[in-house]
């Protein structure tokens, strides 16, 4: 008799360790949301796995699995202007994937610089392809990590700035066109991880860098097809480098689709086309998780120049007629309101 007394109360102890145990880890590693179907549904609350990066609420109540950085830009319900711009599902990387353009694509990126011969686009990277990877190397995002990104651009509003050291501790750092980091390194950092070119503006980069090419025309993916093997091709609208020192395999191209995204759904047709900034800008806003923004702008005095130029009064890009910079510069505003980018002005 007594053995079943203690037999009993053992296993009724056991059982309610076991009970307790399990209400102990579901409290502390889940995380409670609503699911609500109307005003006058009842809320149920439903269970699921929890960890740093997940933060939000969206307006239906549904919780929204975000990163693990400090400010996420991929959440939503933050910003209805931002959640009706933004369109995850478009790369920014031209691949053997989508190398075919949609007809108004196509239209509007030839007609960006005309030319009197034509290509078969599919023809041309199919080529190109067989010299450089045609991947997209941005597919998939670990929700677990926090991929940090600086874009740098070139504004004078670097000079002094002391950004070196903040810039250099990003995972991605993105800069364009000439932007020298030989003597700047204090303002504007020693790293770069993509470097974003014209085949009017390319030059030279070490192995561990990717050259993005922007191309405007069919014979600019000729152009780097031939800089990376028969140095052929030495003029397009300007001279250009024959032969170019860069990394075969990290060698990728910008997406005319994703330039056109930008220019409709973004810039709005502001100009006629979007500056290397936004290129830069929202192709970061596509494979980051947080963005950070350096060097855009006019300096603390209102002019506009490059950080390597000694003249500050010599800078006139910003009137080229081609870009909108106060429409731009309107957009980056929004995107910094929004929460989504932080903006570092400089001097």
């Amino acid at each position: 008799m007594k053995f079943s007394l203690r037999f009993w109360f053992l296993s009724t102890a056991f059982l309610l360790v076991f009970v307790m145990s399990l209400l102990f880890t579901y409290s502390h590693h889940s995380i409670a949301y609503l699911d609500s179907n109307g005003m006058n549904s009842i809320h149920r609350v439903k269970l699921v796995p929890g960890y740093a990066g997940l933060q939000h609420f969206n307006k239906g109540g549904l919780f929204i699995k975000t990163c693990t950085c400090r400010r996420c830009l991929v959440d939503t319900g933050a910003s209805d202007w931002f959640d009706s711009h933004y369109d995850d599902n478009i790369s920014p990387i031209w691949t053997k994937e989508n190398m075919d353009l949609a007809p108004d694509v196509q239209r509007w990126w030839m007609m960006l610089q005309p030319q009197f011969k034509s290509h078969n686009i599919n023809e041309v990277l199919g080529k190109l392809f067989q010299i450089v990877p045609g991947e997209n190397p941005y597919g998939s995002r670990d929700h677990r990590k926090c991929q940090r990104c600086a874009v740098v651009g070139n504004s004078g509003n670097l000079r002094g700035s002391g950004y070196g050291r903040e810039i250099d501790g990003h995972d991605f750092i993105m800069r364009m066109n000439q932007a020298p980091t030989v003597g700047f390194e204090a303002d504007v950092g020693s790293r770069t991880t993509h470097h974003f070119m014209y085949p009017e503006s390319a030059k030279n980069l070490p192995a561990n860098v990717s050259f993005v090419l922007v191309p405007f025309k069919a014979l600019d993916l000729l152009w780097i097809a031939s800089a990376l093997s028969t140095g052929q091709i030495r003029f397009t609208y300007a001279p250009v480098k024959p032969f170019l020192r860069v990394d075969k395999e990290k060698v990728q191209i910008y997406n005319p689709g994703f330039f056109k995204y930008i220019h409709d759904r973004w810039t709005e047709h502001h100009g006629r086309y979007p500056s290397t900034g936004m290129l830069v800008l929202f192709f970061a806003l596509h494979v980051c998780d947080e963005v950070n923004v350096f060097g855009f702008g006019a300096d603390s005095r209102g002019n506009w120049h490059h950080y390597w130029e000694n003249n500050r009064y010599a800078g006139e890009f910003r009137k080229t007629g081609v870009h909108d910079a106060d429409f731009e510069a309107h957009i980056i505003n929004m995107l910094e309101k929004s929460n989504k980018i932080e903006v570092y002005r400089g001097n």
